[in-house]
């Protein structure tokens, strides 16, 4: 029996979301130590303190179910963001939720649209369920908002926008965003993905919990993973209509985030120094790359993540591996389309110097 043949239509040919590489992958591998990892856009910080005493805390009571609701820190989102209980919906990552999204609303009848160089697992979701993925064409790396309108037909369902974008950090502003979401009919759901929302500046930020009670059909998903440092404990939340909350709730796991990372959320949510800190080192950091790019003529795509894309004009997969060599992790994005690209993560100041030395060798 090949149980392929009774599989989804979308998932027998389905090729699995592939992380960036880890260093305990590397260590193994090659047997070096001293290893920088600048692919995952995680936080270079390393796991808040606030986070670090909560969890403490909470250890006693890991034999017990974590609260299924997760009310508490349902709690500090509403004070701290100004919407209300029922309009959230939190999730084990912002993936869970992107996919979780996508099983409400679409099957394999609908159409779901969004941008070339968007982010890959919202390809991977339309193809598990076997709905059809509509893919507007990137307008300088991004989102070419007029062809996501013109590409609406009667069997879209869903539409995805990163903002800012990964893997290339481009971004919309409020004003793009509050004029899309004019003209996109009401029964199409949008899905504001912003994952590293926390790493724009706040005069430019989008304002887009003040988008959601203009608009009933916007679903606003973030995470928890990337400025605030909880990528290995999974969590992240989306905020709705409460009708559409309401049926996210109906179809999403029981206790689908654990009581660590409930915990550790609550913390680091109510942590604004920790958040202030990442953010700042992002800033001054994301300076040095585009300066090192400059002078070394190599073309970048500026970004408003933690993460810059540089465009090396030949193939980045063996450039790649002579940095692993190097002791440095990077992220090859051919499989965005992007086969001459690396995107590396935004570290602390002595990896990226790390970086910057090992690439002025293996471009040589």
């Amino acid at each position: 029996m090949q149980f392929i043949n009774i599989a989804n239509e979308g998932v027998k040919t389905l090729s699995p979301y592939q992380p960036g590489k880890p260093i305990e992958e590397l260590e193994r591998e090659l047997g070096i130590t001293n290893i920088v990892k600048l692919a995952s856009n995680e936080n270079p910080f390393g796991f808040p303190e606030s986070a670090k005493k909560a969890i403490q805390k909470q250890l006693a009571d890991l034999t017990r179910y974590p609260d299924a609701n997760g009310y508490i820190l349902k709690e500090v989102i509403v004070k701290k963001f100004g919407v209300n209980m029922n309009q959230i919906t939190l999730g084990n990552g912002s993936n869970d939720l992107l996919e979780l999204i996508a099983h409400t609303f679409a099957s394999e009848h609908d159409e779901i649209i969004f941008s070339q160089y968007g982010f890959v697992v919202y390809p991977l979701v339309s193809q598990s369920i076997n709905a059809k993925s509509v893919v507007i064409p990137a307008k300088d790396y991004g989102h070419d908002l007029d062809g996501f309108l013109s590409a609406i037909s009667d069997k879209t369902k869903l539409i995805y926008i990163a903002n800012p974008n990964n893997p290339t950090g481009t971004f919309l502003t409020h004003e793009q965003i509050d004029s899309f979401l004019a003209k996109v009919p009401e029964n199409i759901i949008v899905v504001l993905d912003e994952a590293y929302t926390e790493f724009t500046l706040s005069s430019e930020r989008v304002d887009s919990f003040a988008l959601l009670k203009k608009y009933k059909n916007l679903v606003i998903c973030r995470t928890l993973s990337k400025a605030y440092g909880l990528a290995g404990l999974r969590v992240g939340y989306t905020v709705s209509d409460p009708e559409i909350a309401d049926l996210f709730n109906r179809v999403r796991q029981p206790f689908n985030c654990n009581s660590l990372a409930l915990t550790a959320a609550v913390a680091v949510l109510q942590d604004d120094q920790f958040i202030q800190k990442v953010a700042e080192n992002n800033r001054v950091e994301m300076a040095r790359y585009e300066q090192f790019f400059k002078d070394n003529n190599l073309e970048y795509i500026s970004s408003k993540g933690n993460f810059i894309t540089v465009n090396l004009k030949q193939p980045a997969l063996p450039i790649f591996e002579k940095l692993l060599r190097e002791g440095v992790i990077v992220r090859p994005i051919a499989g965005y389309g992007l086969p001459n690209h690396l995107r590396i993560s935004i570290g602390l100041p002595e990896e990226n110097t790390k970086l910057f030395n090992a690439l002025l060798q293996v471009l040589k």
